[in-house]
């Protein structure tokens, strides 16, 4: 079975669980549940910030642990220091490490649009990612039919969320050109493979409507290939690995964010690092 299709199965099951252990009623209680999100589109085009939209991620299906002690406190608010635009945090535990809560300490410490990363398959998650902090949800192309993908997408706009919606090729981006799509992300991993290469973002870029701010996802290790996807018309950069795999994630974010200004501004000094 490939993977994306066991992550789904699982994911049935999970929300199912959780409508029981957690109804709407009581997730609409959340002290978040009537906060005003915070524009991931804004944020991306600032011009004092990276737009890296830095992920905590402590494990995955195709490397297993990557982090899974991570500090959630540290490392997000370190993000957010370093420059980033925004935060991405997993939620799923089955097959990623994560929990709800390590959005919930995200946004309790950070100011900041925060996507929940998971596998959004019921308007369930949607009540939940408000009611845990946050401001925006991803919808992956691949693990919904175009129809479901629009109805769980302007649900998420009733409340306000934004929505970053991922595509690995032409077909999934084709299908699902919506108005209540804000972000298009364009995934540089092969599902079946999971062979990485921002090609595939360079291939997609010219394919995206202008209206859509363009997100370039996985396989960034190296500032130069940010300055070549800016080049074809990306603004946002997901990036979690290459940070994570660090002891302090923190810090390698700060040291590839300055080497990227410098790169940016043509300089030849050196670069800084944090002690």
């Amino acid at each position: 079975m490939h993977i994306l299709d066991k992550i789904l199965l699982h994911k049935q099951k999970e929300v199912e669980e959780r409508k029981g252990l957690f109804p709407t009623k009581l997730l609409e209680q959340s002290t978040y549940f009537t906060g005003k999100p915070v524009s991931l589109k804004k944020y991306i085009l600032r011009p004092d910030k990276s737009g890296i939209i830095a992920e905590i991620k402590r494990k995955s299906p195709s490397k297993g642990n990557i982090n899974p002690y991570v500090s959630i406190e540290k490392t997000s608010i370190g993000y957010m220091q370093a420059g980033a635009s925004a935060l991405s945090v997993l939620t799923d535990y089955e097959f990623f490490g994560g929990t709800n809560e390590d959005l919930k300490t995200a946004r309790k410490f950070n100011f900041c649009p925060i996507l929940r990363k998971d596998f959004i398959i019921d308007e369930y998650q949607i009540i939940e990612a408000k009611s845990i902090g946050a401001d925006v949800i991803l919808l992956i192309a691949a693990a919904l039919t175009p129809e479901r993908l629009k109805q769980l997408a302007e649900f998420a706009k009733s409340f306000d969320l934004e929505v970053l919606m991922e595509v690995h090729n032409e077909e999934e981006l084709q299908s699902n050109i919506i108005e209540s799509v804000d972000l298009i992300g364009v995934n540089n991993r092969n599902l079946k493979t999971f062979e990485v290469s921002i090609e595939n973002s360079i291939r997609l870029a010219p394919l995206i409507p202008e209206q859509y701010i363009k997100v370039s996802e996985s396989g960034i290790s190296d500032p130069q290939k940010i300055v070549e996807l800016s080049n074809h018309g990306f603004q946002g950069f997901l990036m979690g690995e290459h940070f994570m795999h660090h002891s302090r994630p923190e810090k390698a974010c700060y040291d590839f964010i300055h080497e990227l200004k410098v790169l940016k501004q043509g300089s030849t000094k050196p670069v800084e690092t944090i002690k």
